[in-house]
């Protein structure tokens, strides 16, 4: 059943994050810091805008990487082991119920971890128009292709769907799609080179910047 419009919502956000040696396999050929030192910075960058966004209750980070659970902590989020092992989306069901143990009432919301250009701003109109979609409501990638964010209203199960042609997963299981035109921050998840590139034109959150000086002095 649909939970009820509130248009003043604020989410739980569940951030999922790979061993940071696995993470970000797509990015081994790029030029530039190796894949875990990117993938942490890419964490990273996510979660400060995400806790700096006023839609925000709080981030929790499902990650069994010590590294990057004690900088998660460090930036104010909350940090659960994958105890499932079992996979993207077992993770943020894992995390989307452990939220909810906690806070019965809670409005959830899986995001990506690989968004380092995430600006706060642009996050609260997604997050503020998911409030006025009963349910459960998603926003696409780039690429139209994918997923970067799925929420679901108080009382409704996440059942997250993510991984290659997620659009049209969470179409398919009722999802509401968010159409709005002017968050690219919110939409630019990095897999590729190319995607990195992308991130670098929209502006990349501090600790992505860090690794490449020469280009962001």
């Amino acid at each position: 059943m649909d939970g009820p419009v509130d248009v003043t919502r604020r989410w739980s956000l569940v951030v999922p994050l790979k061993p940071l040696a696995l993470a970000k396999s797509r990015l081994a050929g790029a030029p530039g810091p190796g894949r875990p030192a990117l993938a942490l910075a890419f964490l990273l960058d996510t979660v400060a805008a995400a806790l700096a966004c006023p839609r925000v209750a709080d981030v929790t980070v499902v990650t069994d990487d010590p590294l990057a659970g004690t900088e998660a902590t460090a930036l104010g989020a909350l940090v659960l082991p994958d105890l499932p092992a079992a996979g993207l989306n077992a993770a943020l069901r894992h995390g989307a119920e452990r939220v909810r143990d906690r806070v019965p009432g809670a409005a959830v919301g899986a995001l990506n971890g690989d968004l380092p250009a995430l600006r706060p701003a642009e996050l609260g109109e997604v997050l503020a128009e998911a409030a006025g979609l009963p349910g459960r409501a998603f926003l696409t990638d780039a690429a139209g292709v994918g997923t970067t964010l799925l929420t679901a209203s108080p009382g409704v199960p996440l059942s997250p769907g993510f991984g290659g042609a997620s659009r049209a997963r969470h179409l398919a299981s009722g999802a509401r799609e968010i159409t709005l035109p002017a968050v690219p921050s919110v939409r630019q998840d990095v897999d590729t080179g190319a995607d990195l590139d992308a991130a670098r034109a929209l502006g990349l959150g501090p600790r992505t910047a860090a690794l490449f000086p020469a280009r962001t002095a």
